[in-house]
């Protein structure tokens, strides 16, 4: 019988490189009450029904003060800039989120990820050709980190010679989502961070106006739609979630996918000699190991019922998606990594209104990154197993992960 809370033991760090038997312990219950009063669901159905159910808010608003202490600061902290549309609400949610969705994807912009296939595949190729004559390497410095940063730079029309700064700006506001020994200072930390980044952003977005790309902060700024513009804030608010999200995650999928594949060579293998293997093996991995654990800050609006427990009005919720993901009540022989299996409705992205957004950039960048992979590096294998963690519970992935490989194939 542990004495420790449920919300301190899946933030343990201790518990970074393995959370899985806390979830499965955690899992005997639907709905687990933290003594800070956070709920923790746990379980497929229970969360799956959650995400699509309005009577659970995602709006920071909502939250009471100091109901979340474990998790440190939110990347929407302090009010220093109206809410992205992931803590909103509809309708506010669905208008910010349709507007930022036009250059992106359908049904205004269908093609656009698609039409991307070729520069990733070709930025992919670039950084493998980079280890060429080197017999180790750290995917996430040199491979999963720069790859997706260079896709979102193209992508909303951020010079890549200004990467290094922002890529400051954002590791100190994702450090936010981490649990912290001075709270305080984190917060000020984040405050400063999300400053500096939404004036860069100002400065990058006049730039945009006076002279259009072919890019998202560009269509942002000038398209007229149907609902008009985004807000110069709205905008700088979204391009801070995009920075964020589209790289931090996409990092830990990549990344969590490699170390997959060397714990298991007929992954590998399979990737190797089947890329068309890959869409589906992404799926399972998205399940397996997905780079969000965790959905915390969610609210309740009115008492809530869940799995014969009474959740009540303005309760702090957590939906614990890594959890949810390996329920033996939903997936077969949940804790096995099986690239064939079918009927793989996982919560990898989520679920409902919030569903994320970059998941069609997310899954093919993935999909062409553990490919190419599997296919050059020769004999790769790993250096330390587990690898170290990054000190998030929320968005989970090794902060480095050492290989050495014996040369290129071409």
């Amino acid at each position: 019988m542990h004495t420790t809370s449920p919300v301190r033991r899946i933030t343990d760090q201790a518990v970074r490189a393995d959370p899985y038997p806390v979830y499965a312990e955690l899992r005997g219950t639907p709905v687990v009450r933290d003594d800070s009063g956070i709920h923790l669901i746990t379980t497929y159905w229970e969360i799956r029904n959650l995400l699509q159910d309005p009577r659970i808010s995602s709006d920071a608003r909502n939250l009471a003060p100091g109901a979340d202490p474990l998790v440190g600061t939110t990347p929407d902290d302090e009010g220093m800039l109206p809410p992205s549309f992931i803590r909103l609400d509809p309708p506010e949610h669905d208008r910010l989120r349709r507007l930022a969705m036009r250059p992106f994807g359908p049904p205004h912009s269908p093609r656009c990820i698609h039409d991307m296939r070729g520069d990733l595949a070709g930025t992919v190729t670039g950084l493998i050709d980079g280890l060429d004559g080197r017999d180790r390497f750290d995917v996430v410095d040199d491979f999963a980190y720069p790859f997706p940063v260079a896709v979102i730079c193209q992508l909303l029309g951020v010079p890549r010679e200004d990467e290094p700064h922002f890529r400051r700006l954002v590791d100190v506001v994702v450090a936010g989502l981490s649990p912290a020994e001075d709270p305080e200072a984190q917060r000020h930390a984040v405050r400063q961070g999300r400053l500096e980044l939404g004036q860069y952003l100002a400065a990058l977005i006049e730039g945009h106006r006076r002279h259009p790309g072919d890019d998202m902060l560009s269509a942002w700024i000038t398209d007229e739609g149907p609902e008009g513009r985004m807000s110069l804030l709205e905008v700088i608010t979204n391009a801070v979630l995009l920075l964020i999200a589209g790289h931090e995650t996409t990092v830990n999928l990549i990344t969590n996918g490699m170390l997959t594949m060397l714990r298991q060579p007929a992954v590998l293998e399979l990737l190797r000699t089947e890329p068309m293997a890959a869409a589906r093996a992404v799926e399972e991995l998205l399940r397996y190991e997905p780079p969000v654990q965790i959905l915390p800050q969610r609210t309740t609006l009115t008492d809530i019922e869940v799995a014969g427990s009474v959740i009540p009005k303005g309760a702090p919720v957590w939906l614990l998606l890594a959890s949810g993901n390996r329920d033996p009540a939903r997936f077969p022989d949940p804790d096995r990594f099986d690239p064939a299996r079918v009927d793989n409705q996982h919560l990898g992205f989520g679920f409902g209104v919030h569903a994320c957004f970059g998941a069609p950039l997310a899954r093919l960048e993935t999909q062409i990154a553990l490919t190419e992979l599997a296919r050059r590096l020769r004999d790769p294998q790993l250096v330390e197993d587990p690898p170290p963690y990054r000190p998030s519970p929320i968005l989970r992935g090794p902060r480095h992960l050492p290989v050495t490989i014996n040369g290129l194939a071409a």
